[in-house]
């Protein structure tokens, strides 16, 4: 664990109301946050695990969309501090003040409950996104924004200039002090020294306390988005010290040699949660979980052990409390409590807990959200024209079925808060 900054004292804003419509149908009864991930997390448990790795333990999560299933998780896996103040996770709803409504964007989320950063008295305000995958040491973002003396600091993913045009790109001078910043843009301006790359914004802030409260005020008495990115950080530029800080220069423990540098995934689609699924497999995954110096945490589950019979498994990931008997898993990750029967095949599949294979069915390719029950010699991902008569498809094939029944309805005694 590292160590807050000596002397600053550090609140941090967890925005975790997002929809996640692209996400859908994981997303139809949860907020992206709390989409399942990685056989035994939710997203939020990686942001949530940064800041706690940090040491820094004053967080107040944002919820708005469908919020329930967040805060059931977070109630079970989260519950920090007690009888120290400084130390704690509270989720903070809508409140209905000031225009009286739901949220508006990321900048009015915050607005709304200006009153317990005040109560809190920080000097520097870390507000951060809920539903990205990465490690950081969000220690050294602070470092970097007192010894810039900047008064916000943005975290600023490089990605190659030809596939800059989809990010919201940060234009900076050599020294980080930013100088623009433009959404999809046409024509984006590659890093100072570094003409194949440009800086993404990872929606990301550090704030000097007092400029946020202050800019949120200004912001909320005109019309807008009321967004960070579209409103806040472009009106800071002109006349504040706006600086970029490179994510790539963030140094975590434990991180391995054939880990990606600056590993950072926004899983907004189905495709790229999938892939990122895909990326922490095999002996040298892209992102490697197994970090105890970094470790992600959330909520226990006092299950069994996995149990493998007559089993051929392959460069997957198996959650606890599994069972797979007498068929074969490769390149897939399989959550807890899942049942697997005999002359069954997977590959390259996400199934999430408490999910039901039938005997001899074959899967490709398909995201399987929990309780699923596939009947025995069921057949997806082979033939494109048949799964999409019967099923949601993606544009690359992948086959997506919904959250299955739970409990009685299924057949199966799978306990609800998994």
């Amino acid at each position: 664990m590292s160590t807050a900054f000596q002397g600053t004292r550090v609140l941090a804003i967890i925005m975790a109301g997002g929809k996640g419509e692209r996400l859908m149908p994981l997303t139809e009864q949860r907020s992206k946050p709390a989409v399942p991930f990685g056989g035994k997390y939710r997203i939020v448990d990686f942001v949530l695990s940064n800041f706690l790795n940090s040491g820094i333990l004053a967080m107040y999560v944002l919820v708005q969309y469908r919020s329930q299933s967040l805060i059931e998780h977070l109630r079970r896996a989260w519950r920090i501090g007690g009888r120290i103040k400084q130390h704690f996770i509270t989720v903070v709803p809508p409140q209905m003040k000031a225009r009286g409504g739901w949220y508006e964007g990321t900048a009015d989320a915050v607005y709304h409950n200006l009153n317990i950063i005040r109560d809190f008295g920080p000097d520097l305000v870390a507000v951060f996104g809920a539903d990205h995958i990465y490690r950081m040491d969000i220690n050294q973002m602070i470092q970097f924004h007192q010894a810039k003396r900047a008064e916000v600091t943005v975290a600023a993913l490089p990605v190659p200039l030809h596939a800059a045009t989809g990010f919201g790109i940060i234009e900076a001078k050599g020294d980080g002090r930013v100088t623009g910043f433009e959404e999809k843009p046409k024509h984006p301006k590659p890093i100072p020294r570094d003409p194949e790359h440009a800086y993404s914004s990872m929606g990301n802030y550090i704030f000097d306390a007092e400029l946020l409260m202050k800019v949120l005020e200004e912001d909320a008495a005109q019309p807008g988005s009321h967004d960070f990115g579209r409103d806040i950080i472009p009106h800071l530029i002109k006349g504040h010290r706006v600086m970029a800080y490179n994510f790539c220069d963030n140094s975590v423990p434990g991180t391995k040699p054939y880990e990606e540098q600056g590993y950072w995934r926004d899983v907004g689609t189905l495709e790229t949660y999938w892939q990122a699924h895909m990326d922490m497999l095999g002996s040298t995954p892209l992102l490697d979980l197994r970090n105890e110096a970094w470790p992600i945490l959330s909520d226990t589950f006092d299950g069994p052990t996995a149990s493998f019979a007559r089993a051929t498994i392959e460069d997957s990931l198996v959650g606890q409390g599994s069972l797979v008997t007498d068929a074969t898993i490769r390149r897939s990750v399989i959550g807890r409590n899942v049942h697997i029967e005999h002359g069954v095949e997977i590959d390259e599949c996400v199934i999430l807990d408490g999910a039901r294979v039938g005997s001899k069915a074959r899967l490709r390719r398909v995201i399987a959200d929990r309780y699923n029950v596939i009947p025995q010699s069921a057949e997806m991902g082979f033939v494109p024209e048949v799964d999409r008569k019967k099923y949601q498809t993606t544009k690359s094939g992948l086959v997506i079925l919904p959250r299955g029944q739970t409990g009685g309805k299924s057949g199966f005694n799978v306990p609800e808060r998994l």
